[in-house]
């Protein structure tokens, strides 16, 4: 599992900023680790007292609206800007990232993801969602 004490090819990884209290999000960033490209992210959450050292330019309220990936160039995406950044890291799932080239897909995908993160604890309610252990 890598988490933000990892130390081991940090510089080369894009690190993942999530909302860790959010089953939704959480489940989803161990799906992410199980999938990824060896070395390809640093899973931080919101809630990690390092967040506003390592990462001034990310506030917490809009972490909490949106995950953030910081690529290892230091470039902040948001959001859905974030989605095929990470579909490309992850193993088997590079063509889902071409998908976001597609005419009308960057609205969708805005509508979609924001429609989606502001309801994600009410749909991890209705869905009986619980935070699995992280790792692998």
């Amino acid at each position: 599992m890598k988490r933000e004490d990892d130390e081991m090819g940090a510089g080369k990884r894009a690190t993942v900023i999530f909302d860790g209290a959010c089953p939704i999000c959480s489940n989803t960033v161990a799906w992410m680790q199980e999938h990824e490209e060896a070395g390809s992210f640093e899973m931080l959450p919101c809630q990690s007292e390092s967040l506003g050292k390592r990462f001034p330019s990310v506030e917490y309220s809009a972490c909490m609206r949106a995950m953030h990936v910081v690529l290892p160039d230091g470039k902040v995406l948001a959001g859905e800007e974030a989605l095929p950044d990470i579909f490309k890291r992850l193993k088997g799932f590079h063509f889902a990232s071409t998908l976001f080239k597609l005419p009308g897909a960057k609205t969708l995908s805005r509508v979609f993801y924001r429609w989606f993160a502001e309801r994600r604890y009410h749909v991890a309610d209705v869905l009986h969602i619980r935070t699995k252990r992280m790792g692998r």
